[in-house]
């Protein structure tokens, strides 16, 4: 007899299909009601979980920092001290806002829509001097990264070689290393306006260009450009080593919470020092952010700039990320200066520390 053969209970035939059909029936019924009773065990720890990490949030400070340009592995460190909880731990509830040519830090800080902003140790001073008193919580790029590039096919070996050649510049305080070096070496060129790429020095409308060794200059091998075929000055390398990127927030934010401000410092700080020892995941979380804002580059750019501002940040024997030292102010504020950028002075002081 098969295993669907008939059987008697209680001298009432029961049919062996509907039984195993009615078996099989309450076994999903009672394992749907086993799984609902998980499904909603799991719903309830969620919903505890968020409660918990709202509650948590509640007691965060919120802030929010515009970086300088668009995300990058520039701003790596800030992206690593959100995502390990760097600032959070300090009790801050940091948003990292996207930076770009419509975003400038100093519209944003001077609206309110942020609290602490990356720029340009030359751009702080000179907005300081037009009256918006941003001040510095720590210095990150101590020396300079820009360079000028000329092909060398096209003549140019030395500085004098420049005599007399369209050269793209960018604006007003990131040209100030390009013409104090045409003043050292008594060369005259035509300058041309330089945007946000290098087609222009590509398409031969220009003889030598300004570039970020990070940055620009990586472009340019990826377009097919070899070393061996430019001629480069770096800026450091002729007595013109200015630093750039800093972390800054208006003196007003540092009477009104100095602690906040102290913490965004302190955990951005570690922040850097975690990307140099993590690198790989620091471009993970670089990537995420360029993917999100939708930006034409790759994880070998994002790479190549990462090693070069490592190199940057952490020169050896240097100080690495940390306090603006009155040297560095003093050298920026010569040169702005000498430019006629600096429209008031401005005393380190008042710079760096923000007034009790």
């Amino acid at each position: 007899m098969g295993p669907f053969a008939a059987e008697f209970k209680g001298g009432r035939q029961i049919n062996p299909r509907r039984a195993f059909q009615k078996c099989s029936l309450l076994g999903y019924e009672r394992g749907m009601r086993l799984r609902a009773g998980h499904i909603l065990g799991l719903a309830a720890l969620l919903a505890l979980l968020l409660a918990w990490d709202a509650a948590r949030a509640e007691g965060l400070r919120r802030a929010a920092l515009i970086p300088q340009w668009e995300p990058q592995a520039q701003f790596a460190g800030y992206y690593a001290a959100r995502a390990k909880g760097f600032y959070a731990a300090r009790g801050v509830d940091l948003e990292i806002l996207r930076g770009g040519p419509a975003s400038p830090p100093s519209a944003l800080l001077t609206h309110g829509r942020a609290q602490f902003g990356t720029l340009f140790l030359s751009t702080a001073l000179r907005e300081r001097s037009e009256g918006l008193k941003l001040v510095n919580l720590a210095q990150f790029l101590r020396g300079t990264t820009m360079l000028l590039v000329a092909r060398r096919a096209s003549g140019v070996e030395k500085p004098e070689d420049l005599q007399g050649r369209r050269v793209s510049l960018w604006e007003k305080e990131y040209n100030i290393q390009p013409r104090a070096f045409f003043r050292k070496y008594r060369v005259g060129v035509k300058p041309l306006p330089q945007g946000f790429t290098v087609d222009l020095f590509l398409r031969g409308g220009a003889d030598a260009m300004t570039a970020m060794n990070y940055n620009e200059y990586h472009v340019l091998l990826n377009a097919g450009l070899d070393p061996w075929e430019l001629t480069v000055f770096p800026m450091r390398d002729h007595g013109l080593d200015y630093p750039e990127d800093g972390l800054y927030a208006l003196e007003d934010t540092c009477r009104a919470d100095p602690d906040l401000c102290r913490a965004v410092a302190e955990a951005s700080i570690e922040g850097w020092r975690w990307v140099f020892a993590h690198p790989e995941e620091a471009l993970d979380l670089v990537m995420v952010e360029v993917r999100a804002a939708n930006l034409p580059t790759n994880r070998m750019h994002q790479k190549w700039m990462l090693e070069r501002l490592r190199e940057a940040m952490t020169p050896p024997g240097g100080p690495g990320p940390g306090p603006l030292s009155r040297e560095e102010f003093e050298t920026m504020a010569r040169a702005l200066k000498d430019e006629g950028l600096l429209a008031n002075p401005v005393r380190y002081e008042d710079f760096r520390v923000p007034a009790p």
